[in-house]
C-alpha cells in the first residue's frame, strides 16, 4: 500500500493516479457514476455555504463548527478527480484542450489589461 506523502507536489493526472490507488484497495471500489455526482453536488454545496458565510451575508451561528473553503474546495476536486477516474477522463488533458479552447475563442471576449481588441 502506498503511504500518504503530503511533500510530494503532484500534477492533476499524479493526483488521479493515486487517488486510483487508494481506491483502489477497496472491494467495493469506486462509487457509481451517479453517487459521485451526487456527492459532488453535495460538496459544491458545503462550498457555497463557506463562501457564504465567509464572505455573504449569512453568517455563521456561534454554534456552528469553523469551516474552511480550503478544505471544502479540495473536497470538490477530489469528487471531481473520482468520477474522471471512473469514466477515464485524464484531467491533464482535458484541462489543456479546454484552456486552449478558451485562448481561441475568448481571447478578446472580455476587456484586456493590456488594451488589446481583436
Amino acid at each position: 500500500m502506498q503511504e500518504f506523502d503530503s511533500y510530494n507536489k503532484k500534477n492533476l493526472s499524479e493526483m488521479q493516479k493515486e487517488l486510483d490507488v487508494y481506491i483502489s484497495q477497496f472491494k467495493d471500489g469506486y462509487f457509481s457514476p451517479m453517487s459521485q455526482v451526487v456527492r459532488l453536488t453535495e460538496e459544491v454545496g458545503e462550498l457555497a455555504r463557506e463562501v457564504m458565510n465567509t464572505y455573504g451575508e449569512k453568517k455563521k451561528k456561534e454554534s456552528e463548527p469553523e469551516g474552511s473553503i480550503k478544505e471544502e474546495l479540495t473536497d470538490v476536486l477530489v469528487v471531481t478527480m473520482l468520477i474522471a477516474n471512473q469514466l477515464d477522463i485524464d484531467l491533464t488533458s482535458s484541462f489543456d484542450e479546454n484552456l486552449a479552447k478558451f485562448y481561441k475563442r475568448d481571447i478578446y471576449r472580455f476587456p484586456r489589461v493590456d488594451g488589446r481588441e481583436g
